[in-house]
């Protein structure tokens, strides 16, 4: 089953073609950096303009690379949400019409299902249900049970900001540019990440929540105080990174506390994160868990995971090609109104 996804949440125009849920024939990504760099943050107006001008070359060049022709797509999946409205919009609207004028279904997949299944992409040793997955991006941070394709619990969940949010907002703080993660990801490797101590947020017994606000919060304190002022920006970067990844360590340690799972899945932007990557490989290690994580291109925001969670969800997720609508506050649970 060839599926033709389409992605367009926030500010990187993605389109792919993957077959039977697995296999990547084609995944192509524009990103919208230069465009919003000045600004220090994403401009939700200028994302939804440049997504318009990008799609339709994207969704081809997505085909051609896969060497197929649209008549041959067996569907088309997009992000219906969450997102920013203005970004979904586009992406929506592009895959209604092109569904409908093909006479082939529609899927609706929630943006971050499709974080779950960048796991299933390319590799042949899936995960094995149920598993456990951490999810950490620019706008969410969460703990999902996944027992099935289409059941999935969040069993925790960030209280303010997200990891990637935190990132991005300590960046600003130290000067570096935009995108945050990787610049701080940078910086911190040359640095010590026990040079200073930031806080942990440890939330009350039995809760598997998060929370980075206020370490974002020590930080700036921290560098308009006057031991701030002669810091080294990398112990800086190097400690705040290590606060947030010694959070995140904790949080797997308590879920698994709670459940045997035999396997663990890291995904989304922050995933990417190089010491966030070497804590997950040595949890899983000093457990016993199957750790799994996407290779970079599949931990950003792509469009063959959306099409993979179409493939794996598709008779739950079937929507009306005329009826479908965006929503920016998309539920994590699969609503009613998509089923067909």
């Amino acid at each position: 089953m060839l599926i033709l996804g389409i992605e367009t949440s926030c500010d990187d125009t993605a389109t792919a073609v993957v077959r039977d849920g697995r296999e990547v024939l084609s995944s192509v990504s524009t990103n919208q950096d230069a465009f919003h760099a000045k600004y220090g943050g994403i401009v939700p107006e200028i994302a939804s303009r440049q997504h318009a001008a990008l799609l339709t070359a994207a969704i081809e060049d997505a085909l051609q690379r896969a060497a197929v022709s649209l008549a041959e797509v067996d569907g088309v999946a997009v992000t219906y949400g969450p997102g920013l409205i203005g970004s979904l919009v586009v992406g929506v609207a592009a895959a209604k019409a092109l569904a409908y004028a093909i006479d082939r279904p529609l899927f609706a997949v929630n943006h971050l299902h499709g974080h779950v299944f960048a796991a299933f992409l390319d590799r042949s040793d899936a995960p094995a249900y149920p598993f456990l997955a951490l999810l950490v991006s620019g706008g969410h941070s969460q703990l999902v049970n996944v027992r099935g394709p289409c059941d999935m619990q969040i069993i925790g969940r960030t209280r303010d900001d997200a990891a990637g949010e935190a990132f991005d907002k300590t960046a600003r703080l130290l000067g570096l540019p935009f995108p945050g993660g990787p610049a701080i990801d940078a910086l911190a490797q040359q640095g010590s990440p026990r040079a200073l101590t930031f806080p942990r947020y440890r939330p009350e017994p039995g809760s598997l929540d998060l929370s980075f606000s206020g370490l974002k919060t020590s930080v700036r304190y921290f560098l308009e105080s006057a031991a701030g002022a002669t810091a080294n920006k990398a112990d800086v970067a190097a400690s705040f990174s290590q606060a947030v990844v010694d959070t995140l360590i904790d949080r797997l340690d308590r879920a698994r506390s709670r459940e045997q799972f035999t396997t663990a899945v890291l995904s989304g932007g922050v995933a990417a994160n190089s010491m966030l990557q070497r804590a997950f490989g040595a949890w899983g290690e000093r457990t016993g868990v199957r750790t799994i994580v996407p290779p970079p291109k599949y931990c950003t925001d792509n469009a063959a995971m959306i099409a993979a969670a179409a493939f794996w969800q598709r008779d739950t997720v079937r929507a009306e090609a005329l009826g479908l609508v965006a929503d920016p506050h998309a539920p994590f649970d699969i609503g009613t109104a998509l089923r067909k």
